[in-house]
């Protein structure tokens, strides 16, 4: 018998149980009855392990969200923010404060399902992997009792519109009722999904803060929480994510990159469609009515949100957002009065900590969203014609060039990255590679992955072309040399030409297709220099494809499809060729 085989008999055993005493552990709310048996399978068996004082079972409802808010207010969870309707503060231990790479955690039989082939002596950064098994004891000893004297919380929620040909079930277990809140705001809960799932698949999500009562560690700002031994694993091919000791977004909001993107790629993978970390945005040209739907992945401080929420310069398109989270907190400051920090200590502009910690984030429904996408709930999506690429290269890389086929723009996005310069001067730069903007959220090996995107060209197939942007090429003087912002609707305007079909707007190069001269509309910019912004110095080139081709070498290895390599070495070839 497999090893789940005998987890799903110590479950139905649990079950009997729980639906014969259920004084055993008391259900506040909801009816276990009513859940699909397989639901109360993993319900009961983790009620057993996790032993919780009583079971809440979630219907989404804004009576239930009421009730919760004021529990929490009462506790000193939340703080009600008196200038806004219906905003609340909360602030956590300052040592559960961001998402945990180095204890992140993907759990198969076989190690190179997980992750690469990196060259020897070289530390992997595209996935951490475990034993299966030895993660499973990990994972049972840290939840044995994890919840004793708090609730339960059974969450249904929706990937997608609710019973939507695309969405996707998850259920997740929590000792947090904040979890609760900002999973009704991340996701779809719903007393509907119980009805909706039957007798499908669903993942299954676990998560607890890690202190169970008596607690032993002292709670800080009413934030229960076990920062020493945070661990966040994933069983992708048990559809199954654990989550212990962080209240944090990402590691407790496991419908978010636990769910959307490490385990849905895998999902993914298997069901033959793309799960991936991109806004997707909607540009209707206003004299013709047509819309056009773009998404673009881009690393952490490389524009995603300012792309997503784009104030156009030029008359002649509407922007609306269909898919993005926001991760910004504002702050109005008084010089009189100063302003209340996160550690929730008046601060002032000579204060020697900062107002609010680099991870600080609200969380708003998209519904609130001013230029939200009337499609952004539609169950059959929306029809993408372009992806783009991006990241932060202050030298060498063009404003934006088109690939020259898919599996060129697959190459491309394998090689994503951002430069963080060492001084003002550039003498020096330090090179962050995030490939598809996916380097922390990746659920399975990242060549078989990129295989994955290039069995996507099938005949009969319409795929979206695919682009690179850089908006921070910076001149000799450390100038930028594009204003970013506003004006890259500009840049999205050569998109859409390309993508109806306009050949007359580009150049090719060794690296793809360039802007014709004069082919960007650059009224009322000023002077910008054309071809500064669009040069290719072959020195940099040169230097950057080899250090690609070395990064590919190292952290995947003989995972990466061959066609890879055929295209970076004719990117090489056609550089070199250059005066």
């Amino acid at each position: 018998m497999t090893q789940q085989g005998e987890e799903d008999d110590m479950v139905y055993e649990v079950h009997e149980i729980v639906v014969q005493k259920l004084g055993h552990v008391p259900i506040l709310k909801g009816d276990f009855h009513y859940l699909p048996k397989h639901v109360q399978k993993f319900v009961a068996f983790y009620a057993q392990k996790c032993t919780p004082r009583a079971i809440y079972i979630c219907d989404g409802s804004h009576e239930e969200a009421e009730e919760i808010t004021h529990k929490l207010i009462e506790r000193g969870t939340l703080t009600k923010l008196k200038k806004y309707e219906n905003c609340y503060i909360c602030r956590t231990d300052p040592a559960d404060v961001a998402r945990v790479e180095a204890r992140t955690w993907i759990a198969t039989d076989d190690k190179y399902e997980t992750v690469p082939h990196v060259r020897q002596g070289v530390k992997g950064i595209l996935g951490q992997w475990k034993e299966t098994n030895e993660m499973k004891k990990e994972v049972d000893e840290l939840f044995s009792g994890c919840m004793a004297g708090r609730t339960m919380y059974v969450i249904p929620f929706s990937m997608g519109p609710v019973g939507g040909p695309l969405s996707k079930i998850g259920v997740q277990l929590t000792d947090s009722n904040y979890v609760l809140l900002c999973m009704r705001i991340m996701t779809r809960v719903s007393h509907d999904i119980w009805s909706v799932l039957g007798n499908n698949e669903f993942v299954k999500c676990l998560h607890t803060m890690g202190c169970p009562r008596p607690v032993q560690r002292k709670v800080i700002n009413h934030w229960p929480c076990n920062p020493e031994k945070i661990i966040i694993t994933h069983f992708p091919n048990e559809r199954l994510i654990c989550s212990f000791g962080s209240g944090y977004g990402g590691n407790s909001l496991l419908g978010k990159k636990c769910f959307a993107l490490r385990i849905a790629s895998v999902i993914a993978r298997d069901e033959g469609w793309l799960a991936e970390h991109m806004l997707i945005m909607g540009l209707t040209n206003t004299k013709t009515g047509k819309e056009t739907f773009i998404a673009a992945a881009f690393p952490s401080a490389c524009g995603k949100t300012n792309l997503a929420m784009i104030k156009p310069t030029i008359p002649g398109y509407e922007i609306r957002v269909v898919g993005k989270y926001f991760i910004e907190t504002l702050f109005t400051y008084n010089k009189h009065m100063g302003i209340t920090s996160w550690l929730g200590k008046r601060w002032k502009r000579d204060s020697p900590t900062p107002a609010a910690h680099p991870n600080s984030r609200f969380c708003a429904p998209a519904s609130q969203c001013p230029i939200i996408h009337p499609k952004w709930e539609d169950a059959e999506g929306v029809p993408i014609s372009a992806i783009i690429f991006g990241g932060r290269r202050p030298t060498g890389v063009p404003l934006v060039f088109e690939t020259f086929s898919w599996d060129h723009g697959v190459m491309v996005g394998a090689c994503v990255k951002s430069e963080s310069t060492a001084a003002a001067e550039f003498k020096g730069k330090k090179i962050m590679h995030d490939p598809m903007a996916m380097r922390p959220f990746m659920g399975y090996n990242f060549g078989k992955y990129l295989q994955h995107w290039l069995d996507m060209d099938q005949p009969g197939r319409k795929l979206p072309k695919i682009f690179h942007v850089n908006w921070f090429r910076v001149d000799e003087n450390g100038k930028f040399l594009w204003p970013g912002f506003g004006d890259n609707i500009r840049v999205l305007d050569w998109i859409i030409r390309r993508c109806e079909g306009d050949k007359s707007i580009a150049v090719e190069s060794p690296i793809g297709y360039l802007p014709k001269k004069g082919s960007i509309n650059l009224d009322g910019l000023g002077e910008i220099n054309w071809d500064e912004l669009f040069s290719l110095p072959k020195h940099y080139w040169e230097d950057d494809t080899r250090e690609s081709r070395r990064f590919l070498e190292d952290q995947v290895g003989c995972d990466v499809p061959q066609i890879i390599w055929d295209h970076l070495k004719s990117q090489e070839q056609k550089i070199q060729a250059m005066k």
